[in-house]
């Protein structure tokens, strides 16, 4: 999993300001302070959320030199060019470079927004920086590195490709991220992963999800239906609750959050828990649909669906544990059915003060209480065992 630390800038273009930059204003802090926070909660929601972290973690900040290496062979291979403020991929060299996205060169606009500005000198809209030299806006970036382009920074699209290289090879088998990523992220990786290697295809497989929607609007702070974990749990929900909720829909598909949901997903989440401390019929047939679900494109609503009917509890943990989600046994309510010891225990009680064996008596009851439970007596002989 990458961390980007550096690089990626509000605008896909290539055309905004440096994200850790902005944040470093916002916050009064260094961008490095910036970058360690936002990990830092990242991991913790994450953690919170039941997802397990990745064997590596790479920070775009501790791996310049693989991108400096990365956009060399670019070069020598004739796919980029150099301005005086960027270097830049050319996407006309690439053949197949709109694949991904269907979307044709021609289509593509860059500096749409009248206060972006544009490197008057880049050939095509549809061209990414590969590193940005320190000149112009970026003239007083705090994060710079030598290179042989000049002091400066890598794009973001760079710094995916060349860590995903070290790490996974030439080619990987799954790449996740956003629909939104689609356009311009992940297609830019496509092309200077496949140029600089020279193998295709960079990825087998694409994993995007949609968009997550809020009570019908898209989610934004501006309209104050922005909420993160931490919102979540103040609210008294368990996060389990929400990755239960989030299961509840294909991840190709858009979804739209409402508390109500949550609330119904808490309730599920509740009675999941309480039932999994319970026994019940093991049926083979469910491993088999369970398996076949998670095998259709990562069907986790029909997996979901499959657990909530399942009746043995060590089948209903193994599935809960595939789909991530946490069983939280503090919430497990005391049974209110009384053991059949107890009941006997209680029994020969009786029997033992009616035989005036009083001290036998006595010790049976310290035996219930140990198990969790008191008998109350009543005048006419009979008893009541409750919880204690």
């Amino acid at each position: 999993m990458n961390i980007t630390d550096v690089g990626h800038l509000s605008d896909d273009a290539d055309s905004g300001e440096d994200k850790m930059e902005k944040g470093a204003r916002k916050y009064e802090k260094t961008v490095w302070q910036v970058a360690e926070m936002y990990t830092e909660y990242f991991k913790r929601s994450m953690d919170l959320m039941g997802i397990l972290p990745p064997d590596v973690t790479s920070k775009a900040t501790e791996h310049i030199p693989s991108m400096i290496q990365m956009i060399e062979t670019l070069a020598s291979k004739g796919y980029t060019y150099e301005t005086s403020e960027a270097v830049y991929f050319d996407t006309t060299k690439f053949r197949g470079y709109e694949t991904l996205s269907g979307q044709k060169q021609g289509d593509k606009k860059s500096a749409v927004r009248t206060e972006v500005v544009e490197d008057q000198s880049k050939h095509n809209p549809a061209d990414f920086s590969l590193w940005f030299k320190r000149v112009g806006k970026f003239a007083d970036h705090t994060m710079h590195w030598a290179s042989p382009w000049g002091d400066g920074f890598p794009g973001w699209h760079i710094e995916c490709s060349a860590m995903s290289r070290q790490y996974l090879g030439d080619q990987i088998d799954i790449h996740t991220g956003g629909i939104d990523h689609i356009p311009v992220h992940h297609t830019n990786e496509i092309a200077q992963s496949e140029a600089a290697t020279g193998k295709h295809p960079f990825v087998r497989y694409w994993v995007h999800h949609n968009m997550l929607m809020v009570e019908g609007a898209k989610m934004s702070k501006s309209l104050g239906n922005f909420f993160t974990i931490d919102d979540i749990v103040n609210k008294g929900y368990h996060p389990m609750a929400l990755r239960l909720l989030f299961l509840q829909s294909h991840y190709r598909k858009e979804m739209n959050f409402t508390w109500s949901a949550l609330d119904a997903a808490q309730t599920t989440y509740t009675r999941l828990v309480e039932r999994l401390s319970r026994g019940g019929d093991y049926v083979e047939e469910m491993d088999t649909q369970f398996i076949a679900a998670l095998g259709n494109d990562l069907d986790t609503s029909v997996a979901l669906a499959i657990l909530l009917r399942t009746k043995n509890s060590e089948q209903a943990n193994r599935f809960a544990h595939v789909l991530g989600l946490r069983i939280d046994s503090t919430l497990v309510k005391p049974s209110t059915e009384i053991p059949q010891t107890v009941i006997e225990l209680a029994d020969k009680r009786v029997a033992a003060k009616s035989a005036k064996d009083f001290k036998l008596a006595d010790e049976l009851r310290i035996q219930i209480e140990s198990k969790g439970f008191k008998v109350l007596d009543s005048k006419d002989g009979a008893y009541k065992i409750v919880h204690v």
